[in-house]
């Protein structure tokens, strides 16, 4: 009874003992931390680029289908000018 005694409180002792992080291990945990950050920030930044140029191209696409409208406008008024000043000048003329 008495070794079996002596056993558990060696585990009790055991358990009890508290077990620190060494160098090393906590070396490895910041190697591991910063090669995951050196593998994400770059895509990060690249799908923030892609975000605000895609945003650029749409708002660049927007102005051009608007420039376009209003060029089709301006033909449609210049043909309307060009149309009326044969009229008048035939008129005149005769």
């Amino acid at each position: 009874m008495n070794d079996k005694n002596a056993l558990l409180e060696d585990y009790d002792a055991e358990q009890k003992v508290e077990k620190n992080l060494d160098f090393r291990f906590l070396l490895l945990v910041y190697m591991v931390m910063c090669v995951g950050f050196l593998l994400i920030l770059p895509k990060i930044y690249i799908k923030n680029q892609i975000y605000y140029m895609s945003r650029d191209i749409s708002k660049l696409y927007g102005e051009y289908s608007i420039l376009k409208e209003e060029n089709r406008v301006l033909k449609q008024n210049l043909e309307n000018m060009r149309f009326k000043n044969q009229i008048l000048d035939s008129i005149f003329i005769n």
